[in-house]
């Protein structure tokens, strides 16, 4: 039986890699970045958790749940232009020889996370900077909108 009180149980519904991804948040969050999950910085691209530090960074983190997962994805690399750093969240149990080493590493779960590893920065044009942030801040405050008024049919 599930413990009413875990906040794993709270919501059954989220998929591994939606796991990885509020433990990653949640440990952000601990450092002093704000994080939003399932951002699309453009067409085509939606990143796992997209991370806003305190000094105007940007983070992408991609969550893979397992060895398929990550085989499977072709997208990634597209990310790489959209932050100034990069990493991968996976739990204890991943095969992480796989990743590339040049890019960050996470060590999740759903309760919190650990970085491993800070890949390399490439830092992002002042333009492009100012368009993530504000691209982020709009899905912020749409998400948040959704959750105060849900029928709202502003049709996001």
């Amino acid at each position: 039986m599930r413990n009413p009180l875990d906040p794993v149980a709270l919501v059954p519904d989220l998929m591994p890699g939606q796991l990885l991804a509020r433990g990653v948040s949640r440990h952000l969050a601990s450092l002093g970045w704000v994080t939003v999950e399932e951002l699309v910085p453009t067409r085509g691209l939606r990143v796992d958790v997209m991370a806003l530090g305190p000094k105007g960074e940007i983070w992408v983190v991609e969550c893979k749940s397992s060895r398929a997962d990550f085989v499977g994805d072709s997208k990634w690399e597209g990310y790489l232009e959209w932050c100034d750093r990069f990493f991968w969240a996976v739990d204890a149990d991943f095969p992480v020889d796989l990743l590339p080493e040049d890019s960050g590493l996470i060590i999740a779960d759903a309760y919190d996370a650990e970085i491993i590893r800070v890949g390399d920065e490439d830092k992002l044009a002042p333009a492009r900077r100012k368009a993530m942030v504000h691209t982020f801040a709009t899905h912020a405050a749409r998400r948040l909108h959704g959750l105060r008024d849900p029928g709202a049919g502003l049709g996001w």
